[in-house]
């Protein structure tokens, strides 16, 4: 049994006077968050905002960079140079760390967003980019998908990997995530994303849309923040943690 996890979201990523999802309530909720940094969602007073009430409830900071896609929220793959893609990844890096320092903490992860994301598990150049963007700002742990192309390559640049589930999307029989557009991609009934939560923490295991039973050993949950009901998932995964002796905690350190 899993005595301790963390539980992250994908926050911030309102833009301008567009808000998505309600970042107040779930920080009451998560211990890590991943901060949007502008490339696919944010601005600079939504980071620093989130980036305040991260730091006042003890939630850890994580960068959510992603591709040069405020269009497409970062969904499209981009065919994009590695040198161009580790620069992407230094500079939406150097933006949080600025607004993290403001509000006296840190930032003490990295998580690709969406496309990227993806792309990472398989595309071995675009996840060396991410990696070489993240050893060029310092020795951060680096947030993904059991088994990818991307905690490999973190791993051998001296990086530490951390397990990622997600408790709100579907897999496939590979351990990868179900693509977006497919009706099957997210779950939506919130008794569902507890029980996936929970057996993740208890028994480092989740099934499949086609049924299959796979082990995935993480070490954060996901819960998105964008997805209809999303705090109300939060809580009840929070809170059936709990019951179930899970203590809920940031896999990464925090500022001293």
């Amino acid at each position: 049994m899993t005595a301790t996890i963390d539980l992250n979201s994908d926050l911030g990523e309102g833009f301008g006077i567009w808000r998505l999802g309600d970042d107040d309530a779930l920080l009451e909720v998560v211990s890590s968050a991943n901060v949007a940094c502008g490339f696919h969602a944010g601005d600079p007073s939504t980071m620093r905002r989130v980036c305040r009430v991260a730091a006042d409830r003890g939630v850890a900071i994580g960068a959510q960079v992603a591709y040069p896609d405020l269009a497409g929220f970062g969904r499209r793959f981009i065919e994009i140079d590695p040198a161009e893609l580790a620069d992407a990844v230094l500079y939406q890096l150097g933006a949080l760390a600025a607004f993290a320092r403001a509000a006296g903490t840190r930032v003490a992860y990295v998580k690709p967003h969406g496309a990227l994301y993806n792309a990472a598990v398989h595309h071995q150049a675009q996840a060396e980019a991410v990696v070489a963007g993240v050893r060029a700002f310092g020795p951060l742990p680096v947030l993904g998908l059991p088994g990818s192309r991307l905690l490999a390559a973190a791993e051998a640049a001296g990086l530490t990997p951390v397990l990622e589930a997600f408790a709100d999307r579907g897999y496939t029989p590979e351990g990868t995530l179900v693509p977006r557009g497919r009706p099957d991609a997210l779950l939506v009934d919130t008794g569902e994303v507890v029980d996936r939560a929970v057996r993740l923490a208890t028994a480092g295991e989740l099934v499949a849309v086609d049924g299959t039973v796979l082990a995935v050993p993480a070490a954060s949950l996901c819960l998105h923040g964008d997805t209809p009901g999303a705090v109300a998932h939060a809580r009840a995964v929070r809170a059936a943690l709990a019951g179930a002796g899970v203590e809920v905690a940031p896999f990464a350190g925090l500022a001293e």
